[in-house]
């Protein structure tokens, strides 16, 4: 069974499961990345932004029948998320929490950080949000990238798109058209990221994908059912494993009992998954995966999941 990484967590190895010698080894302090995958996957990452759940975090919005967040459990599985991201060589720079969104501690869907594949030069990219009560985030995470970066993107209405549909595959983007991400942002993107050097793909999730399976109804973001491994490998749900843009990829097929499992990230060399999922852990440690687990019950609750926590770069 996996370890649980828990507020008081150390930066140990003890908390992961190792790598095996069929890719690349990871160190102590994260910072690796193989040969093999230096045209498929950014380069190292170094940052990211974070906010905690604010005290009314159980008004945001949510889908999921999982019953009222603990806040106070939220607030420290956030902060062993945060304890996993330093673990992984990243400097945080942390938000304070803010009332005025409930929604706001899923920094992802305000914003992306793109790097541009000719000048590895890092770029932001503002989006907005599909869910009018989300919009008042993208002021505020304006002011934070504008501090780091000379110049924005940024999505402009009647497009909308979610960071959550975004998922990032190398210099390949995966853009998801959702409920909260539609045709005509998802287009934008794809201008913005061709203007860096990178390609994408639309991803329709707004229909179910297995008719004749109760259970695949439509996701709510893309990154619900898939996740960038590096070295042209996904973990996907079985609602998207058959999807047409993932035939030249190497699968990892999550169970559908695990679904919610299929949202994890890869951080310099680890990947992060929300814990009690066995199947899926065994299978990533069975191909040499190095992995960290981490609780997610009050974020689920809220429709919430590892990539939507932080914007990475």
């Amino acid at each position: 069974m996996l370890p649980t990484l828990g507020i008081t967590a150390e930066v140990a190895e003890n908390f992961t499961e190792d790598r095996r010698g069929n890719r690349k080894q990871a160190t102590t302090n994260c910072a690796c990345v193989s040969a093999n995958d230096s045209a498929t996957m950014r380069g190292v990452f170094t940052q990211a932004i974070v906010r905690p759940p604010s005290r009314n975090f159980a008004a945001g919005l949510t889908t999921a029948e999982l019953g009222v967040p603990n806040y106070q459990r939220a607030l420290e599985q956030h902060a062993a998320y945060c304890a996993a991201l330093e673990q992984c060589g990243l400097q945080l720079i942390r938000l304070e929490a803010d009332e005025r969104y409930p929604d706001s501690c899923f920094v992802e869907d305000a914003a992306l950080v793109i790097e541009d594949s000719r000048t590895f030069a890092k770029h932001a990219v503002l989006t907005l949000p599909g869910a009018p009560s989300r919009l008042g985030e993208i002021e505020s995470m304006r002011g934070e990238l504008s501090g780091l970066f000379p110049a924005l993107d940024e999505i402009r209405s009647p497009g909308t798109v979610d960071g959550g549909d975004i998922c990032e595959a190398g210099t390949h983007f995966f853009i998801g058209i959702s409920e909260r991400t539609n045709e005509d942002g998802a287009r934008q993107l794809a201008e913005i990221l061709t203007e860096h050097g990178c390609t994408s793909s639309f991803v329709d999730i707004r229909v179910r994908t297995h008719a004749q399976d109760a259970r695949a109804t439509s996701l709510l973001h893309l990154k619900s059912g898939v996740a960038y491994l590096g070295e042209k490998t996904l973990a996907v749900s079985e609602a998207l494993a058959k999807h047409e843009e993932f035939r030249s990829y190497d699968l990892v097929h999550v169970d559908p009992s695990e679904d919610y499992a299929a949202n994890c990230i890869e951080v310099n060399g680890r990947v992060l998954i929300a814990a009690s999922h066995p199947r899926f852990a065994a299978k990533l440690r069975d191909l040499g995966y190095e992995t960290i687990a981490l609780e997610m019950s009050e974020f689920q609750k809220m429709d919430g999941g590892l990539s939507c926590l932080s914007v990475r770069w």
